[in-house]
């Protein structure tokens, strides 16, 4: 493909609550054995996009150990590769990326020392399948200065909390507004945009000289009635991981048959570090219904529609309801959980009842003894 990639992983969300605590929303864990960022990464591979950066930031130990290697999503090659880039005191610049655009000025040498004519910029916090090239060729036909990729939600979404956008009927952006106090339509900007290198390079640096560091209000809304900006809209399974309540929904999404033969069972694949571990065990006794089960689990007791996570520990007689346990997680015997997130190292002590209300999702944190001196 004729474009370099850059995933913009760097922000942080405090809707997360406890879980951004640890690591950065695009290493939150999803569907049992992936990451957030796998599903940007694997897009990226499969559309052929050879050279890829990765802007990382808040909390960034974890990520920064899961994107180790980049054979995983297959860009170990003699020309392009993965690159992972974080702040760094210069002689310039001694600043914290102050935001989106401000990322990718600090970094401005990638775009320059690249030689592809385009430039895909993705969010990676994003759950979805695409194929950027198809983006491409429509940023083409259109002859567009920016193309930005958007969805038409359901009904029942809040859409404020998102960057809205309305076309007219040749699909030109005439209206963008970021988390609107109310919304005026319910197309949303999936935070994917496509335009070319030489041009996001005049971009940055007019924002850089102006003081001016977020690419969303200080290119695409400044810019919408000078440059063509288009609408690539998509239709097919898409979420972001921005709050506990969209997290706690995309991995119970996973429970459909469809969404996992969407992802898992259909071509292009995604792509994830792997890990060398036995398949889950399933002792005598044990009851699992309508579950996301991961390797390296033992069970011993009942797990009804819920999504476990790597290396976990699950006691006799304990109930597991409508709950996401992350890794490597011990739960004693005749413990009851539902509408739970258990975060990852935590020990729940046997004879232990956590249980989120109606409509609400609990956050469970325990210090693990285990690991303790």
């Amino acid at each position: 493909m004729r474009a370099i990639g850059i995933v913009l992983a760097g922000g942080n969300n405090h809707r997360m609550q406890e879980l951004s605590q640890k690591r950065a929303i695009c290493a939150m864990p999803i569907a049992g054995s992936y990451r957030s960022i796998d599903f940007t990464l694997s897009n990226m591979s499969n559309s052929h996009i050879q050279k890829v950066a990765v802007f990382t930031q808040y909390n960034a130990k974890s990520l920064n150990e899961h994107l180790n290697s980049s054979k995983w999503w297959d860009f170990g090659r003699k020309q392009g590769g993965l690159y992972v880039l974080t702040p760094a005191v210069t002689a310039e610049n001694s600043n914290w990326y102050r935001g989106t655009a401000d990322a990718i000025y600090q970094n401005l040498a990638y775009l320059k020392n690249s030689h592809e004519p385009y430039v895909v910029i993705a969010s990676g916090d994003g759950v979805y399948k695409m194929d950027y090239n198809k983006v491409l060729e429509y940023h083409i036909e259109k002859k567009a200065d920016i193309t930005v990729v958007c969805r038409e939600m359901e009904p029942d979404t809040n859409v404020e909390r998102f960057g809205t956008i309305r076309m007219n009927e040749d699909s030109r952006i005439e209206e963008f507004e970021e988390k609107p106090l109310q919304a005026k339509t319910s197309t949303i900007s999936c935070g994917i945009y496509v335009l070319r290198r030489r041009q996001l390079i005049e971009m940055i640096e007019k924002c850089a000289e102006e003081d001016r560091y977020d690419f969303v209000r200080d290119i695409l809304i400044r810019y919408k009635d000078i440059k063509r900006i288009y609408g690539y809209k998509m239709k097919d399974y898409w979420r972001n991981i921005a709050s506990v309540e969209d997290y706690y929904g995309t991995n119970m999404d996973f429970l459909k048959a469809d969404v996992r033969n969407y992802f898992f069972k259909q071509y292009p694949d995604i792509y994830s570090k792997v890990d060398d571990l036995p398949p889950a065990k399933y002792n005598v006794g044990t009851n699992v219904k309508n579950s996301l089960v991961s390797s390296g689990c033992i069970v011993n007791g009942t797990v009804d529609n819920s999504v476990v996570f790597k290396k976990s520990y699950i006691g006799n007689n304990t109930v597991i309801r409508n709950s996401i346990i992350l890794n490597d997680v011990y739960i004693g015997d005749n413990t009851y959980i539902e509408n739970c997130i258990v975060e990852s190292h935590s020990t729940i002590r046997a004879n232990s009842n956590y249980a989120g209300e109606e409509g609400r999702i609990r956050i469970v944190v325990e210090r693990s003894e285990r690991y303790t001196m």
